[in-house]
């Protein structure tokens, strides 16, 4: 009998040709489109009706079945409102993280069981192996998108329900795949930012759900620069949009003034302290603490295990070495100074290319 797999369908290529290639390996595959999002982008077309769209055009093609499901609610309590609830603290919470573990391998996993599935597949560029008797993310063939630092939350019981078919292939055989098999989106530009926000600028977007307070900007010596717009619309290391353009301060090559970078946002008296330096000592921290640790292993490193980590998605994998640890915490320390380490961001820990989980940034020096 065959095994079915129910295809997270989202209208992309990656979601599509991750059905093709099941549907040529022999299983029973469905479709599920889901629907997170109930507002459409300001000016545009509501995107779930195109994409749901698409993925049917796709299906239709490919001879499967694909249906569409509301997440909406679900996406808004586990999701969206735990966002907004971190950004109020000053955090930077990663949503994709977030809708990976509570939605798209926790509820649809639960809705795609409900269809009778074996297991869920997704057009994530990852790959599942087995380490010490757990199933774990491996790193994909194509490195430039490897996807684990978002899938870092799934546990070995949810890993071994899926299944990413793409992990062994590059984004450009991907859409070769997809241009042979004459799929309607084989030239579909890549999602790319945050769902939800789609088009807008950060700042618009969120100030239409938080209060903005505005605040003095502040150098590293506490002297008063300018305001800013609240609290709520930056994020370290930003330059674009500090709005202080033309106060002068150090000076660059050619007697050009050098760019403001936010440094730090003191939620206490609601300020924000920006330093001129791209890697001013300020922007720079060798040790991190992260809290609410998930690990997939059930012994996790130990002090003095040397490992590899990333504090943001798509940074080049950097040495660290576990400085202290326990069930719900660890601290890193890394070879060589990070920048701009974010509170409310993930730290995710690798052996080599195995990804043994990661927790919420908490606090670095």
């Amino acid at each position: 009998m065959k095994k079915k797999v129910v295809v997270g369908m989202s209208g992309g290529v990656d979601s599509s040709v991750t059905a093709l290639l099941l549907k040529e390996q022999g299983y029973e595959v469905q479709g599920l489109f889901m629907r997170n999002w109930e507002y459409g982008i300001k000016g545009s077309q509501c995107p779930n009706r195109i994409e749901f769209e698409d993925a049917k055009k796709v299906g239709e093609l490919i001879g499967i079945e694909v249906k569409g499901k509301d997440f909406v609610e679900e996406y808004r309590t586990k999701v969206f409102d735990v966002f907004l609830e971190g950004l109020k603290k000053g955090l930077t919470p990663n949503p994709d993280i977030l809708c990976n573990r509570e939605i798209k391998f926790n509820v649809f996993l639960n809705e795609a069981k409900k269809m009778g599935a074996d297991f869920i597949a997704t057009g994530h560029y990852a790959k599942i192996a087995k380490y010490h008797d757990h199933y774990v993310l491996d790193t994909p063939k194509d490195n430039t998108k490897d996807q684990s630092y978002f899938l870092h939350a799934l546990s070995s019981e949810q890993l071994s329900q899926s299944m990413f078919p793409l992990g062994d292939l590059t984004k450009k055989e991907v859409r070769e795949i997809a241009r042979k098999h004459n799929l309607p989106v084989s030239d579909k530009k890549d999602s790319t930012g945050i769902c939800f926000i789609g088009n807008q600028r950060f700042d618009e977007f969120i100030t239409q759900h938080l209060k903005a307070i505005p605040g003095d900007i502040i150098d590293e010596n506490g002297k008063v620069l300018g305001k800013h717009k609240g609290l709520i619309c930056y994020t370290l290391g930003q330059r674009k949009g500090i709005g202080l353009g033309g106060i002068k301060g150090l000076e660059g090559e050619n007697n050009t003034h050098k760019s403001w970078y936010a440094a730090k946002k003191n939620i206490e008296d609601n300020t924000l302290t920006v330093v001129q330096d791209t890697n001013h000592p300020l922007l720079m921290s060798k040790n991190v603490e992260a809290s609410h640790m998930h690990w997939v292993l059930e012994e996790p490193a130990k002090v003095g295990d040397k490992l590899m980590a990333q504090i943001r998605y798509r940074q080049q994998k950097q040495a660290c070495t576990v400085v202290e640890i326990n069930e719900d915490k660890v601290i890193v320390e890394f070879d060589k100074p990070q920048r701009a380490v974010t509170l409310g961001q993930s730290l995710v820990l690798y052996d080599g290319n195995y990804c043994l989980g990661g927790g919420f940034i908490s606090n670095y020096n």
